[in-house]
């Protein structure tokens, strides 16, 4: 019998500012990673910004030092309502067990999880009690498991620290594509790493509950 396959779902978010409740969601892309490290996938979209929503100062202070990343953020942008739903239908394609994956999630899954309530009827986290979920296993923070993976050894803190091997030379440009490839091979890569690491001895399917 075939193992059912898992999709990760790596996603890099950017925006006009912190918070979705007052900002805007520029653009987004996703990787899809399958566990055995394979890329199967690429999603990449430009938003409109929100009519409700404002601008924040120190973000576009920032962006105004990335005039090639700002331009790919905001270049032909399409209405939200169109993306998530298109997102939605592109990620419900893959058979399987399903999961977002970014780093970090607390800030990417955030947005992402309001844009698909919002725009789209769906929900990010698998609480299927809320309403339809579009991933139906929990959210993976790829730099909490680059610490897990790496025990009691220092990690490398940020992209700019991490071997190019690592990143699949993809460089941290804060364009969302580049970015969100780069962190699906940092992950294809704690995948590598971890299925050297010795055998969990706790075996799992004798924990009672």
């Amino acid at each position: 019998m075939s193992q059912t396959p898992t999709y990760y779902f790596v996603t890099d978010i950017e925006t006009n500012g912190p918070d979705p409740l007052h900002h805007s969601m520029l653009s987004f892309a996703t990787v899809v990673l399958r566990s055995d490290g394979a890329l199967c996938g690429e999603f990449e979209a430009v938003l409109q910004p929100r009519p409700d929503r404002q601008t924040d100062d120190r973000t576009m202070g920032w962006w105004k030092t990335q005039p090639e990343a700002w331009m790919a953020a905001t270049t032909d942008p399409e209405d939200p309502a169109i993306v998530m739903k298109r997102f939605v239908d592109w990620i419900e394609n893959f058979s399987g067990q399903r999961a977002f994956a970014a780093r970090p999630v607390m800030f990417d899954g955030l947005w992402i999880d309001h844009y698909l309530k919002t725009f789209a009827d769906r929900f990010l986290l698998d609480a299927a009690i809320w309403g339809h979920c579009v991933f139906n296993r929990a959210p993976l923070d790829i730099g909490t498991y680059l610490l897990g993976v790496f025990g009691k050894t220092e990690p490398p803190a940020g992209p700019t620290e991490f071997p190019a091997e690592w990143l699949g030379h993809h460089p941290h440009t804060h364009r969302a594509i580049n970015d969100a490839r780069g962190y699906a091979s940092l992950l294809s890569k704690l995948f590598e790493v971890a299925r050297e690491l010795p055998a969990n001895p706790l075996d799992f399917t004798r924990v009672q509950k």
